[in-house]
Formats: structure tokens, C-alpha cells, sequence
């Protein structure tokens, strides 16, 4: 969940911040301070009350958090409006910034592309190593039968 103000902003971006939203599987909706506080402090989650104040709307999603805050920083950006007030991932309270940090991580396809990466560069050295010997054999086999004269294939 992500808590921003909304001050300023008209219908038609409105809109245009619920369309940016959906393909990340998030929606926004406006809520009142109060309801949102107590609905945070039945859930057991700290006070922040302090920063609840002004116009409030709140994204929610059930998917990766990173994509929805790089498209409300993006939004902010573009705008000028919809500032950040906090986030909730995991019941843990994210300040601006972190959330804003949230914003610059690559898509989680792109670090599990990365992780597979790294996980998979040892096993591709290891079957390169095994296979060493056996190739180096094979171009020993091939120099000399090209040293003598006969066709490669003949050698192999």
C-alpha cells in the first residue's frame, strides 16, 4: 500500500493515474484520514498519524511494489503533483524516500534474469572445464592429421 496526496490533481489525471495503475495490477482510491488510520491501527500497524493529512489516496496491489512506485514517481514528475506521503510493504512503514528507492529497482523479471545469471555461471564454467580435455584432444587429432596430409574426418 502506498499513501500519497493527492491535492490539486483533476478528474481527467485522476484517470489518467488509475490507467497507469492498472496494468501493474494496482488501483487508487481516496479515503479519509481517519478511516485510514483506524484501519492502520487495527491492523496492528505503527502510528503515523502525522503524516495523514490533506487529501489522501491510497494504492493498493497484490503484485511487485517496485513497478506501482516508479509509475507514481513518474506520475509526481510529470504532474507535479500526487507526492508520496508514505508506503506499507510487508506491515512495515517505508518513509518517501524508501519508497522512492523502491521507484529505481529494476522489474523483478529483470533481477531474477540477473540471479539466474550468477547462479547459473559457475555450472557453465564447471561443463566447460569437464569438456576441456576432450576438446583439446579432438584439435590435437585434427593439427595432425592436417599435418600429415589426410582429411580432418579421417582423424576423428
Amino acid at each position: 500500500m502506498l499513501v500519497t496526496d493527492y491535492q490539486h490533481m483533476k478528474v481527467d489525471q485522476f484517470d489518467e493515474l488509475r490507467n497507469r495503475l492498472a496494468p501493474a495490477g494496482a488501483q487508487v482510491r481516496v479515503v479519509k484520514n481517519s478511516f485510514l488510520k483506524r484501519a492502520m491501527a487495527a491492523s496492528g500497524l505503527p502510528e503515523v498519524a502525522d503524516k495523514l493529512t490533506g487529501q489522501t489516496a491510497v494504492v493498493t496491489g497484490e503484485k511487485d511494489v517496485a513497478p506501482v512506485a516508479k509509475i507514481l514517481k513518474a506520475f509526481a514528475a510529470e504532474f507535479k503533483i500526487a507526492t508520496l506521503k508514505i508506503g506499507v510493504v510487508d506491515r512495515n512503514i517505508l518513509s518517501t524516500s524508501e519508497v522512492e528507492s523502491l521507484a529505481e529497482l529494476p522489474p523483478r523479471e529483470a533481477l531474477q534474469a540477473q540471479l539466474l545469471g550468477l547462479l547459473l555461471a559457475p555450472a557453465t564454467r564447471l561443463v566447460r572445464l569437464l569438456n576441456e580435455p576432450g576438446s583439446a584432444l579432438a584439435r590435437l587429432l585434427n593439427a595432425k592429421a592436417q599435418k600429415e596430409g589426410k582429411p580432418a574426418e579421417a582423424a576423428a
